[in-house]
């Protein structure tokens, strides 16, 4: 379920990110390459957050 949550944020932070960014540079709006980038930049996030070893509750181990 946190993957999709993951997913989810990052195509709606992709769109709202390419909607700013081509209205200040007074581009067009593209909905397939905000989709495509969101979802990349979600799916690397995710595979950033695997590459970690998990922490139990937060405790450091030594």
């Amino acid at each position: 379920m946190k993957y999709l949550v993951t997913l989810f944020w990052g195509f709606l932070i992709g769109q709202a990110v390419n909607y700013i960014g081509s209205s200040l540079s007074s581009g067009s709006y593209n909905f397939v390459m905000a989709s495509a980038i969101g979802l990349f930049i979600g799916v690397m996030v995710i595979l950033i957050a695997k590459s970690f070893p998990d922490q139990k509750h937060g405790h450091a181990t030594k």
